[in-house]
Protein backbone atom coordinates (compact mmCIF):
# COMPACT_ATOMS: atom_id res chain seq x y z
CA UNK A 1 0.00 0.00 0.00
CA UNK A 2 2.81 2.43 0.95
CA UNK A 3 4.77 1.65 -2.22
CA UNK A 4 1.74 2.27 -4.42
CA UNK A 5 1.00 5.51 -2.55
CA UNK A 6 4.44 6.89 -3.28
CA UNK A 7 4.45 5.74 -6.87
CA UNK A 8 4.49 9.28 -8.21
CA UNK A 9 4.73 8.06 -11.78
CA UNK A 10 1.06 7.13 -11.48
CA UNK A 11 0.01 10.20 -9.44
CA UNK A 12 -1.60 13.35 -10.83
CA UNK A 13 -3.05 16.42 -9.13
CA UNK A 14 -6.54 17.81 -9.62
CA UNK A 15 -5.57 21.36 -8.47
CA UNK A 16 -1.81 21.75 -9.03
CA UNK A 17 -2.00 25.56 -8.80
CA UNK A 18 -2.12 25.22 -4.99
CA UNK A 19 1.59 24.31 -5.11
CA UNK A 20 2.27 28.03 -5.63
CA UNK A 21 1.52 28.42 -1.90
CA UNK A 22 4.69 26.45 -1.15
CA UNK A 23 6.57 29.64 -2.01
CA UNK A 24 5.29 31.03 1.28
CA UNK A 25 7.35 28.57 3.30
CA UNK A 26 10.79 30.13 2.64
CA UNK A 27 9.29 33.55 3.45
CA UNK A 28 7.81 32.25 6.72
CA UNK A 29 11.16 30.71 7.70
CA UNK A 30 12.95 34.00 6.95
CA UNK A 31 10.34 35.93 8.94
CA UNK A 32 10.71 33.59 11.89
CA UNK A 33 14.48 33.96 11.97
CA UNK A 34 14.26 37.75 11.62
CA UNK A 35 11.71 37.99 14.44
CA UNK A 36 13.93 35.99 16.77
CA UNK A 37 16.78 38.39 16.17
CA UNK A 38 14.59 41.41 16.94
CA UNK A 39 13.18 39.80 20.12
CA UNK A 40 16.69 39.12 21.45
CA UNK A 41 18.55 42.50 21.59
CA UNK A 42 22.27 42.29 22.25
CA UNK A 43 23.89 43.76 25.40
CA UNK A 44 27.57 44.58 25.17
CA UNK A 45 29.64 43.80 28.28
CA UNK A 46 33.28 44.55 28.89
CA UNK A 47 33.75 41.32 30.84
CA UNK A 48 31.88 38.10 31.67
CA UNK A 49 33.44 37.78 35.13
CA UNK A 50 30.89 37.42 37.82
CA UNK A 51 28.26 36.07 35.48
CA UNK A 52 27.64 32.36 36.07
CA UNK A 53 27.69 30.08 33.05
CA UNK A 54 24.11 29.29 32.16
CA UNK A 55 22.46 26.37 30.48
CA UNK A 56 19.46 27.10 28.31
CA UNK A 57 18.07 23.68 29.08
CA UNK A 58 16.81 20.86 26.91
CA UNK A 59 13.32 22.32 26.61
CA UNK A 60 14.62 25.59 25.23
CA UNK A 61 16.78 23.75 22.73
CA UNK A 62 13.81 21.69 21.53
CA UNK A 63 11.46 24.65 21.22
CA UNK A 64 12.17 25.03 17.42
CA UNK A 65 10.33 21.74 17.04
CA UNK A 66 7.11 23.73 17.32
CA UNK A 67 8.05 25.81 14.30
CA UNK A 68 9.07 22.69 12.34
CA UNK A 69 5.66 21.13 13.10
CA UNK A 70 3.97 24.28 11.85
CA UNK A 71 5.91 24.17 8.57
CA UNK A 72 5.09 20.47 8.08
CA UNK A 73 1.41 21.26 8.75
CA UNK A 74 1.41 23.98 6.12
CA UNK A 75 3.22 21.85 3.50
CA UNK A 76 0.97 18.82 4.04
CA UNK A 77 -2.14 21.02 3.87
CA UNK A 78 -1.02 22.54 0.55
CA UNK A 79 -0.40 19.08 -0.94
CA UNK A 80 -3.81 17.92 0.28
CA UNK A 81 -5.45 20.96 -1.35
CA UNK A 82 -3.72 20.07 -4.64
CA UNK A 83 -5.65 16.78 -4.42
CA UNK A 84 -3.25 14.04 -5.49
CA UNK A 85 -4.85 10.98 -7.02
CA UNK A 86 -4.05 7.97 -9.17
CA UNK A 87 -6.15 6.79 -12.07
CA UNK A 88 -6.98 3.34 -13.36
CA UNK A 89 -8.04 3.37 -17.01
CA UNK A 90 -9.77 0.56 -18.82
CA UNK A 91 -9.93 0.41 -22.61
CA UNK A 92 -12.67 -1.38 -24.47
CA UNK A 93 -11.60 -2.06 -28.06
CA UNK A 94 -14.39 -2.57 -30.53
CA UNK A 95 -13.39 -3.57 -34.05
CA UNK A 96 -15.16 -4.29 -37.27
CA UNK A 97 -13.09 -7.47 -37.39
CA UNK A 98 -10.78 -8.53 -40.20
CA UNK A 99 -9.94 -12.22 -40.41
CA UNK A 100 -6.75 -12.87 -42.36
CA UNK A 101 -5.06 -16.10 -43.47
CA UNK A 102 -1.47 -16.13 -44.69
CA UNK A 103 -1.02 -18.88 -47.28
CA UNK A 104 2.66 -19.56 -47.92
CA UNK A 105 4.33 -21.70 -50.57
CA UNK A 106 6.83 -24.18 -49.07
CA UNK A 107 7.88 -25.91 -52.29
CA UNK A 108 11.56 -26.65 -52.88
CA UNK A 109 12.10 -23.61 -55.09
CA UNK A 110 11.44 -21.34 -52.09
CA UNK A 111 15.07 -22.03 -51.08
CA UNK A 112 16.27 -19.97 -54.06
CA UNK A 113 18.77 -17.33 -52.98
CA UNK A 114 17.62 -14.36 -55.07
CA UNK A 115 16.26 -13.11 -51.71
CA UNK A 116 18.45 -12.88 -48.61
CA UNK A 117 19.10 -15.39 -47.17
CA UNK A 118 16.49 -17.13 -49.34
CA UNK A 119 12.86 -16.73 -50.39
CA UNK A 120 11.26 -18.63 -47.54
CA UNK A 121 13.23 -16.86 -44.80
CA UNK A 122 12.47 -13.47 -46.35
CA UNK A 123 8.78 -14.41 -46.52
CA UNK A 124 8.78 -15.49 -42.86
CA UNK A 125 10.38 -12.23 -41.71
CA UNK A 126 7.86 -9.95 -43.43
CA UNK A 127 4.96 -12.18 -42.34
CA UNK A 128 5.92 -11.83 -38.68
CA UNK A 129 6.30 -8.07 -39.05
CA UNK A 130 2.84 -7.97 -40.66
CA UNK A 131 1.38 -9.89 -37.70
CA UNK A 132 2.96 -7.40 -35.28
CA UNK A 133 1.35 -4.53 -37.17
CA UNK A 134 -2.15 -6.07 -36.91
CA UNK A 135 -2.71 -6.42 -33.14
CA UNK A 136 -6.52 -6.26 -33.34
CA UNK A 137 -7.03 -8.75 -36.17
CA UNK A 138 -7.48 -12.51 -36.14
CA UNK A 139 -4.82 -14.14 -38.31
CA UNK A 140 -4.24 -17.74 -39.37
CA UNK A 141 -1.58 -19.64 -41.34
CA UNK A 142 -1.68 -22.19 -44.16
CA UNK A 143 1.31 -23.75 -45.96
CA UNK A 144 1.22 -25.60 -49.23
CA UNK A 145 3.40 -27.48 -51.71
CA UNK A 146 2.22 -30.78 -53.18
CA UNK A 147 -0.47 -30.67 -50.50
CA UNK A 148 -1.74 -28.02 -48.12
CA UNK A 149 -1.78 -27.93 -44.35
CA UNK A 150 -3.41 -25.45 -41.92
CA UNK A 151 -0.61 -24.62 -39.47
CA UNK A 152 -2.58 -22.22 -37.26
CA UNK A 153 -6.32 -21.43 -37.11
CA UNK A 154 -7.51 -17.83 -37.27
CA UNK A 155 -6.60 -16.48 -33.84
CA UNK A 156 -5.80 -13.43 -31.73
CA UNK A 157 -2.97 -15.38 -30.08
CA UNK A 158 -0.31 -13.79 -32.24
CA UNK A 159 2.54 -15.14 -30.14
CA UNK A 160 1.57 -18.71 -31.02
CA UNK A 161 1.10 -17.73 -34.67
CA UNK A 162 4.56 -16.13 -34.87
CA UNK A 163 6.10 -19.21 -33.32
CA UNK A 164 4.49 -21.33 -36.04
CA UNK A 165 5.77 -18.98 -38.73
CA UNK A 166 9.27 -19.11 -37.26
CA UNK A 167 9.27 -22.91 -37.36
CA UNK A 168 8.44 -23.11 -41.07
CA UNK A 169 10.99 -24.69 -43.36
CA UNK A 170 11.07 -26.20 -46.80
CA UNK A 171 10.73 -29.99 -46.66
CA UNK A 172 7.73 -30.10 -44.33
CA UNK A 173 5.66 -31.00 -47.39
CA UNK A 174 6.45 -32.53 -50.78
CA UNK A 175 8.20 -30.26 -53.23
CA UNK A 176 5.67 -29.38 -55.94
CA UNK A 177 3.37 -26.32 -55.99
CA UNK A 178 -0.36 -26.63 -55.39
CA UNK A 179 -1.72 -23.09 -55.62
CA UNK A 180 -5.32 -24.32 -55.73
CA UNK A 181 -4.79 -26.39 -52.59
CA UNK A 182 -3.19 -23.45 -50.75
CA UNK A 183 -6.06 -21.13 -51.62
CA UNK A 184 -8.81 -23.65 -50.85
CA UNK A 185 -7.28 -24.51 -47.48
CA UNK A 186 -7.02 -20.82 -46.56
CA UNK A 187 -10.65 -20.18 -47.54
CA UNK A 188 -11.69 -23.19 -45.48
CA UNK A 189 -10.15 -21.57 -42.38
CA UNK A 190 -12.18 -18.44 -43.04
CA UNK A 191 -15.44 -20.21 -43.86
CA UNK A 192 -16.77 -20.07 -40.30
CA UNK A 193 -14.92 -16.88 -39.30
CA UNK A 194 -17.13 -14.18 -37.77
CA UNK A 195 -15.28 -11.13 -39.03
CA UNK A 196 -17.00 -8.69 -41.37
CA UNK A 197 -14.03 -8.87 -43.73
CA UNK A 198 -12.19 -12.04 -44.80
CA UNK A 199 -8.79 -11.83 -46.47
CA UNK A 200 -6.23 -14.30 -47.84
CA UNK A 201 -2.64 -13.30 -48.61
CA UNK A 202 -1.29 -16.04 -50.88
CA UNK A 203 2.42 -16.09 -51.76
CA UNK A 204 4.03 -18.43 -54.29
CA UNK A 205 7.12 -18.54 -56.49
CA UNK A 206 5.90 -20.96 -59.15
CA UNK A 207 3.10 -22.39 -61.22
CA UNK A 208 0.43 -24.86 -60.19
CA UNK A 209 1.88 -28.28 -61.11
CA UNK A 210 -0.09 -30.56 -58.80
CA UNK A 211 -2.78 -32.83 -60.15
CA UNK A 212 -5.67 -32.32 -57.74
CA UNK A 213 -9.47 -32.11 -57.86
CA UNK A 214 -9.08 -28.66 -56.32
CA UNK A 215 -7.63 -26.62 -59.17
CA UNK A 216 -6.76 -22.93 -58.75
CA UNK A 217 -9.93 -21.94 -60.64
CA UNK A 218 -12.05 -24.18 -58.42
CA UNK A 219 -10.47 -22.62 -55.35
CA UNK A 220 -11.17 -19.20 -56.87
CA UNK A 221 -14.88 -19.99 -57.14
CA UNK A 222 -14.91 -21.16 -53.52
CA UNK A 223 -13.25 -17.89 -52.44
CA UNK A 224 -15.87 -15.89 -54.35
CA UNK A 225 -18.66 -17.96 -52.79
CA UNK A 226 -17.51 -17.09 -49.26
CA UNK A 227 -16.70 -13.48 -50.17
CA UNK A 228 -13.01 -13.84 -49.41
CA UNK A 229 -10.74 -11.14 -50.80
CA UNK A 230 -7.43 -12.56 -52.04
CA UNK A 231 -4.15 -10.71 -52.33
CA UNK A 232 -1.61 -12.70 -54.33
CA UNK A 233 2.16 -12.26 -54.30
CA UNK A 234 4.57 -13.70 -56.82
CA UNK A 235 8.01 -13.93 -55.23
CA UNK A 236 11.12 -14.18 -57.42
CA UNK A 237 13.73 -12.08 -59.16
CA UNK A 238 13.16 -10.49 -62.56
CA UNK A 239 16.18 -12.38 -63.85
CA UNK A 240 15.49 -15.54 -65.89
CA UNK A 241 17.29 -17.73 -63.35
CA UNK A 242 17.96 -17.87 -59.63
CA UNK A 243 20.52 -19.86 -57.66
CA UNK A 244 19.05 -22.84 -55.86
CA UNK A 245 21.04 -25.04 -53.45
CA UNK A 246 20.58 -28.69 -54.43
CA UNK A 247 21.82 -31.75 -52.52
CA UNK A 248 24.14 -33.98 -54.59
CA UNK A 249 26.41 -36.95 -53.82
CA UNK A 250 29.22 -34.41 -53.54
CA UNK A 251 27.32 -32.22 -51.10
CA UNK A 252 25.18 -29.10 -51.58
CA UNK A 253 25.70 -27.42 -54.93
CA UNK A 254 24.04 -24.30 -56.29
CA UNK A 255 22.39 -24.55 -59.69
CA UNK A 256 20.53 -22.09 -61.87
CA UNK A 257 16.79 -22.59 -61.61
CA UNK A 258 14.36 -20.90 -64.04
CA UNK A 259 12.12 -18.27 -62.45
CA UNK A 260 8.58 -19.23 -63.48
CA UNK A 261 5.60 -17.52 -61.84
CA UNK A 262 2.07 -17.86 -63.18
CA UNK A 263 1.33 -14.14 -62.94
CA UNK A 264 -1.73 -14.41 -65.17
CA UNK A 265 -3.36 -16.89 -62.78
CA UNK A 266 -2.41 -14.91 -59.66
CA UNK A 267 -3.73 -11.72 -61.24
CA UNK A 268 -7.00 -13.43 -62.16
CA UNK A 269 -7.50 -14.74 -58.63
CA UNK A 270 -6.91 -11.33 -57.02
CA UNK A 271 -8.94 -9.38 -59.61
CA UNK A 272 -12.03 -11.58 -59.32
CA UNK A 273 -12.06 -11.53 -55.52
CA UNK A 274 -11.51 -7.78 -55.07
CA UNK A 275 -7.86 -8.10 -54.08
CA UNK A 276 -4.65 -7.14 -55.83
CA UNK A 277 -1.67 -8.93 -57.38
CA UNK A 278 1.90 -7.95 -56.41
CA UNK A 279 5.28 -9.01 -57.73
CA UNK A 280 8.12 -9.15 -55.18
CA UNK A 281 11.60 -9.12 -56.71
CA UNK A 282 13.67 -8.31 -53.62
CA UNK A 283 13.50 -8.22 -49.83
CA UNK A 284 12.75 -4.50 -49.93
CA UNK A 285 9.94 -4.81 -52.46
CA UNK A 286 8.42 -7.68 -50.45
CA UNK A 287 8.40 -5.50 -47.33
CA UNK A 288 6.74 -2.73 -49.33
CA UNK A 289 4.03 -5.09 -50.57
CA UNK A 290 3.06 -6.13 -47.06
CA UNK A 291 2.99 -2.48 -45.99
CA UNK A 292 0.65 -1.66 -48.88
CA UNK A 293 -1.65 -4.57 -48.00
CA UNK A 294 -1.58 -3.38 -44.39
CA UNK A 295 -2.81 0.06 -45.54
CA UNK A 296 -5.47 -1.43 -47.82
CA UNK A 297 -6.87 -3.60 -45.03
CA UNK A 298 -6.90 -1.20 -42.12
CA UNK A 299 -9.09 -2.20 -39.20
CA UNK A 300 -11.44 0.41 -37.80
CA UNK A 301 -10.98 0.47 -34.03
CA UNK A 302 -13.17 2.37 -31.57
CA UNK A 303 -11.61 2.78 -28.13
CA UNK A 304 -13.69 3.80 -25.11
CA UNK A 305 -11.77 4.66 -21.96
CA UNK A 306 -13.18 4.37 -18.46
CA UNK A 307 -11.12 6.19 -15.81
CA UNK A 308 -11.46 5.53 -12.07
CA UNK A 309 -9.64 7.94 -9.76
CA UNK A 310 -8.24 6.89 -6.36
CA UNK A 311 -7.90 9.92 -4.09
CA UNK A 312 -4.59 10.28 -2.22
CA UNK A 313 -5.13 13.60 -0.40
CA UNK A 314 -6.42 12.05 2.85
CA UNK A 315 -3.01 10.94 4.26
CA UNK A 316 -1.62 14.46 3.73
CA UNK A 317 -4.67 15.98 5.42
CA UNK A 318 -4.14 13.62 8.36
CA UNK A 319 -0.46 14.60 8.58
CA UNK A 320 -1.49 18.27 8.71
CA UNK A 321 -4.07 17.63 11.46
CA UNK A 322 -1.68 15.50 13.53
CA UNK A 323 1.19 17.99 13.28
CA UNK A 324 -1.10 20.92 14.15
CA UNK A 325 -2.59 19.06 17.12
CA UNK A 326 0.89 18.05 18.29
CA UNK A 327 2.14 21.65 18.10
CA UNK A 328 -0.84 22.93 20.10
CA UNK A 329 -0.40 20.17 22.68
CA UNK A 330 3.34 20.77 23.14
CA UNK A 331 2.93 24.55 23.24
CA UNK A 332 0.39 24.28 26.06
CA UNK A 333 2.14 21.56 28.07
CA UNK A 334 5.86 20.85 27.71
CA UNK A 335 6.87 24.28 26.39
CA UNK A 336 4.32 26.34 28.30
CA UNK A 337 6.76 27.87 30.81
CA UNK A 338 9.51 28.59 28.25
CA UNK A 339 9.83 32.23 27.28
Amino acid sequence: MISSFFDWLQTTFAHPFFFALLLLIPFIIWWQISSKRKDNPALRLTTLKGIPAGNSGLKAQLRPVLFVLRIITLAALIIALARPHTSNSKKNIETEGIDIVLSLDLSGSMLAEDFKPNRVEAAKAVAMKFVDDRPTDRIGLVVFASESFPMCPVTMEHGVLKEDIGNLKVGLLEQQTGIGLGLASAVNLLRSAKGKSKVVILMTDGVNNVSSPVSPLTALEIAKLYKVRVYTIGIGTNAPNALLPVPTPNGIQKVNMPVEIDEALLGQISAQTGGKYFRATSNKSLEGIYKEIDKLEKTKVDISVQVRYVEKFFPFAMIAVICLALEILLRNTLFRTIT
